[in-house]
């Protein structure tokens, strides 16, 4: 069957060729982004490729992060939906007229690919600091009664600064209900926020429960 090139190695050369595509380059930033992430909206791609349910070869479709990552971009099925890559797209299809488009069956996530996810983003976060710097309230430092009382905070750390911090930080992205804080952070210091994933994922070796630690420092 014929599909938009003659084989998907050819994109890859044109790429390189006509984008001179290195590490730094920030066009390539997308697929990094794409590829290591765990949880993320959904990433607009361009197919290179017609597939069953999904769209016609050069369409723009919203995909999740981990179809795109598993099954698209290793087959080089889609491709980000940024400039350099939708030009390239153009040009090969005014090039290579196919008389018959290669279909390619869905693949659906499963919900062993899920629990991966899962898995990955828990012991990410498992790991890691996540850094805030915020404003300090003057008034209420200055009229401390002693140095241990807490400083206080501008601005409290609610649970969607460290949801957007999570995603920023770490390229991880993770649902509301991961996050178990009763009431927002409003003071400096280091704190253990409980995290909550599926009991199927094991807790590492001398841990009782799933935290994220967070550090609150003054600009």
């Amino acid at each position: 069957m014929a599909c938009i090139q003659p084989s998907r190695n050819a994109l890859w050369r044109i790429i390189a060729k006509e984008t001179n595509l290195k590490s730094s380059d920030g066009a390539i930033n997308p697929l990094l982004y794409a590829c290591q992430g765990v949880r993320y909206k959904k990433l607009e791609v361009i197919l290179t490729t017609s597939i069953e349910k999904l769209g016609k070869a050069g369409q723009t479709v919203k995909v999740a992060p981990g179809h795109f990552r598993n099954h698209l971009m290793p087959k080089l099925l889609a491709v980000p939906n940024i400039e350099k890559f939708a030009h390239l797209i153009r040009e090969q299809r005014k090039i290579y007229q196919p008389e018959e488009e290669e279909e390619v069956k869905v693949v659906k996530e499963t919900m062993e690919d899920k629990m991966k996810e899962y898995e990955t983003a828990a012991k990410r976060l498992v790991k890691a600091q996540l850094a805030f710097r915020v404003g300090i309230n003057t008034a209420k430092f200055r009229a401390r009664e002693s140095k241990d009382d807490p400083i206080e905070i501008l601005s409290p750390v609610t649970k969607d600064d460290i949801l957007k911090e999570v995603t920023r930080q770490f390229n991880v992205q993770i649902e509301p209900d991961n996050v178990h804080l009763p009431s927002p952070l409003t003071a400096l210091g280091e704190f253990e926020v409980p995290l909550r994933f599926p009991k199927s994922i094991p807790l590492p070796e001398g841990k009782v429960k799933w935290t994220l630690k967070v550090k609150i420092r003054g600009k």
